[in-house]
């Protein structure tokens, strides 16, 4: 087992859902961590979701915390955050920064390709080339999805690291894409990568196109709750904070080159989960509307995560019913957070659904 000590972490992504719970994950528990958040602001990404930590970590707190608006893309703003003109410099990268809403891929596929794919290869590069100029120890954790592996069956054996990568949607395969980059420079460039590949998140701040805080949102309401096919599609799902603890353990004492799986050890089909929530916000089943399945959709993800738990020590703490209430009770106490970002969250649903126009 190896051990790496950040002085000063390049987030990627971290004004969105995911990657803003990890910036302040890290800042609340690691007292000797800078965090440079590096985000484009697109439309799932919020500086809203990060004020608390702009108050206390800020300019006007302890200085820990750095905000840089920005594209991945952009060679020419990533060196100089590399080389720690605007902070000091990074010594691990959190990458995730991503297109990741697969109906969106649907829709418009191309973006996702620019974005996931050309994205991380130009930041793989900056770092490369960073790295050869100023040799320094250092980490870069990709953080990746589950559904790079494709779909399983009612009775297949759950997903590991070696199952080989069947992505069924464009945002699937943009994400295997970068999963594939990241390990071509393991092995070509020896550089020092780790990834991690997680099931369904779910828990505050979420952008609400995504399954639990759209129905929420939508029962919150009264509006139709569209759900695609027979609604028995199943996913693993797992609360936002156990997978960043666990994405923690993989920057600082994963193995560089190794894959991690990440899951919470629950498997739910979709109408499962819907029935749940209507029953925590008190309203009927009958706002439940079945919609034209979408193309591709996978049957079932399960997570074999044996590695981090053996390798890492790691293992979820949220029981899921316990989380999903604490998820419905953030979306009831902070609707002006979701409010504020309807009309964008409920554009693809529309096209989608051709429901609630």
């Amino acid at each position: 087992m190896t051990s790496f000590a950040p002085h000063c972490l390049l987030v990627t992504g971290g004004a969105g859902f995911i990657g803003s719970n990890f910036v302040r994950w890290v800042l609340e528990r690691d007292k000797d961590v800078t965090v440079v958040n590096l985000d484009l602001l697109t439309y799932a990404g919020n500086v809203e979701s990060l004020e608390d930590v702009e108050l206390r970590h800020g300019r006007q707190g302890d200085g820990r915390y750095v905000f840089a608006r920005g594209d991945i893309r952009d060679l020419g703003l990533l060196q100089p955050l590399l080389q720690g003109r605007s902070a000091p410099p990074p010594d691990g990268i959190a990458h995730f920064a991503a297109e990741s809403h697969v109906d969106r891929s649907i829709i418009g596929p191309s973006v996702f390709v620019e974005t996931n794919v050309q994205g991380t290869l130009t930041l793989l590069e900056a770092c490369r080339t960073e790295l050869e100029a100023r040799p320094r120890p250092f980490r870069f954790l990709h953080v990746s999805t589950d559904e790079v592996y494709g779909s399983l069956g009612p009775a297949d054996p759950r997903f590991c690291e070696t199952t080989p990568l069947a992505p069924n949607s464009p945002y699937a395969a943009s994400k295997a894409g970068a999963d594939l980059l990241v390990r071509a420079y393991v092995e070509t460039f020896d550089f020092p990568a780790v990834i991690t590949r997680c099931s369904n998140n779910y828990g505050p701040y979420q952008f609400p196109e995504k399954l639990i805080p759209l129905m929420i949102t939508r029962a919150l309401r009264d509006a139709p709750l569209p759900v695609y096919g027979d609604g028995r599609n199943v996913r693993d799902w797992i609360y936002v904070e156990d997978h960043v603890e666990a994405l923690w353990q993989a920057l600082v004492r994963g193995e560089p080159g190794a894959v991690y799986n990440i899951g919470g050890d629950t498997e739910l089909p979709n109408i499962e989960v819907v029935r749940r929530l209507l029953a925590l916000l008190g309203k009927p089943d009958s706002l439940i509307q079945y919609v034209t399945d979408r193309p591709g959709h996978d049957r079932r993800y399960a997570m074999d995560c044996a590695r981090i738990r053996r390798a890492l020590g790691w293992a979820p703490h949220h029981d899921f019913a316990a989380g999903l209430g604490a998820t419905v009770e953030w979306y009831l106490t902070h609707r002006p957070w979701w409010e504020r970002v309807l009309s964008e969250a409920y554009r693809t649903a529309a096209a989608m659904y051709l429901i609630g126009r």
